[in-house]
């Protein structure tokens, strides 16, 4: 008969914990003692008072600000916004369906709009601005507001009382008395107004009120004709979105089911995280670095030209670097690692199916994620702020600066971001916090970082949070780098298909 072995009652049973991390690799390397308690504490205050900066400018500061011209960029916004909403009425069916599962509703987007239009007129003198406005609300079904507005401006200084007139002849009741005026008043708007979808919404009316229909089906060729061009751009791209979802969703079911052995099936690099190197060490540089950069980051928001993108493109490796370089010194050569083996940039073409399924998983998850942030916001009637995307460069720029615009946000930002906080931060709280943790931590930072509003932080925690878990799962910084990329990239299309 065998015997059971002895149980020893006071033997210490291992304990887990859902915030601590477990199997953390020791030490590989003889690391610098050298740094400043002080030196590091100081780094770490900085760090706050520069992260609590950004929240208290983005809840506080005019979100106005951020935009050189912004009459002329809303005007633009809102003028091919509508067009789009313009173009799902004309779409086919499965199209306006599918469109409208996309994205907002047309009711939904003007009173949007409207506050958008009315915050600007606050600060604003542009007489166009209230104008407009009153184009919105009467659009929109506020007929009185607008007819309110029309009357204040018959008391005002000029041109307010020239569209007092424009604005009661073509959405007031009253009856029309003399149709040769409104031949005047067609004029006067094709003079004030830029072609788009303000002139069309006024001309079209006053045409209508003066029952001149030929003049009225002029205006709607013109306006289909330009609808139609604009809607196509943006169908094209919604539809690279929608196969890209698919794709990747079709990707997320197969890892599903081989679940048991994904970490080994996807796993692309060791060691990975957590990393072997000094937690110590790793976190006194981060803040060192992560400080001088911030630092430098400033820096170059007060000296740098406003027109200047070369030097703004240039200025995201230039903040990075004295981390990475202080990194490299102090982390990876004691470890005797490259950045391609701490990093996990190096992977072998045997690998690239590996890499490529995992690149589009994770954007596949980022879609959804992005389209549950978007419903909820709908839900608690929360909005993102038209200036928090709106890119001047992107919009109107040369093709020159609009190329440099494009390589600072397709090719610096997701290298040199993914470098800092998923590659340095996330990989060196992962010493000491299990990975939820660690993540929600590094992706908190990276959300507040952006200085968005409470949308766009939802929206950026949620990438953080899934390329810090790609980095996790296939212990390499490329899947989460192609992905910020591909994310990036189709955000500046869809801002290139709306306004350019």
């Amino acid at each position: 008969m065998m015997e059971s072995a002895p149980v020893t009652l006071n033997d210490p049973q291992p304990s887990k914990s859902w915030w601590r991390a477990t199997n953390v690799p020791p030490p590989i390397g003889v690391y610098s003692g050298r740094f400043s308690p002080m030196v590091t504490l100081l780094s770490a205050l900085f760090l706050l008072v520069a992260l609590a900066s950004i929240l208290w400018m983005s809840a506080s500061a005019s979100k106005l600000d951020r935009v050189e011209s912004p009459e002329q960029a809303l005007n633009l916004m809102v003028s091919r916004t509508m067009d789009m909403q313009e173009g799902f009425k004309r779409a086919s069916k499965w199209e306006q369906q599918l469109f409208a599962w996309t994205s907002d509703g047309n009711e939904t987007e003007l009173e949007h709009e409207i506050a958008w239009y009315r915050e600007l007129s606050e600060i604003s003198e542009d007489p166009l601005v209230p104008l407009q406005l009153a184009i919105l609300q009467a659009e929109a079904g506020h007929t009185s507001q607008a007819i309110l507005s029309a009357h204040e401006w018959a008391k005002a200084e000029d041109p307010l009382p020239q569209f007092a007139d424009l604005v009661m002849a073509a959405y007031s009741e009253e009856p029309v008395h003399d149709a040769d005026r409104y031949a005047l008043w067609q004029a006067e708007v094709a003079e004030l107004l830029p072609a788009g979808w303000f002139y069309d919404r006024l001309a079209e009316r006053l045409a209508h009120r003066a029952n001149d229909i030929e003049l009225a089906a002029r205006i709607q060729e013109q306006a289909a004709e330009r609808v139609d061009r604009q809607f196509l751009w943006s169908h094209r791209l919604t539809l690279i979105e929608l196969g890209a979802m698919a794709t990747g969703t079709a990707v997320c079911v197969f890892l599903w089911f081989r679940r048991s052995e994904l970490s080994s099936w996807i796993r692309l690099h060791e060691p990975g995280v957590p990393p072997p190197w000094s937690g110590g060490v790793g976190a006194a540089v981060l803040l060192r670095g992560g400080a001088i950069g911030a630092m430098l980051t400033g820096l170059f928001v007060i000296v740098m030209p406003a027109d200047s993108v070369p030097f703004r493109v240039l200025a995201i490796p230039l903040a990075n670097a004295p981390l990475l370089l202080l990194a490299y010194r102090y982390l990876f050569r004691p470890s005797g690692m490259t950045f391609d083996d701490g990093f996990g940039l190096e992977i072998g073409w045997t690998r690239v199916g590996r890499l490529l399924t995992a690149v589009l998983a994770v954007v596949a998850a980022g879609l959804w994620g992005g389209w549950v942030v978007e419903r909820l916001s709908e839900s608690f009637h929360l909005t993102s702020h038209w200036a928090e995307w709106f890119d001047a460069d992107l919009a109107w720029a040369s093709p020159s600066m609009t190329a440099l615009s494009l390589v600072e946000y397709v090719i610096f930002a997701p290298l040199f971001e993914e470098l800092a906080f998923r590659g340095l931060l996330f990989a060196i709280l992962r010493r000491k916090f299990s990975f939820l943790p660690a993540a929600l931590i590094s992706a908190g930072i990276f959300g507040v970082a952006h200085g968005y509003g409470l949308v766009g932080l939802l929206s950026v925690c949620w990438s953080g949070l899934l390329w810090a878990w790609i980095y996790e799962k296939t212990g390499s910084l490329l899947p989460g780098i192609l992905a910020h990329a591909i994310n990036n990239l189709l955000v500046c299309l869809a801002v290139m298909a709306l306004l350019r």
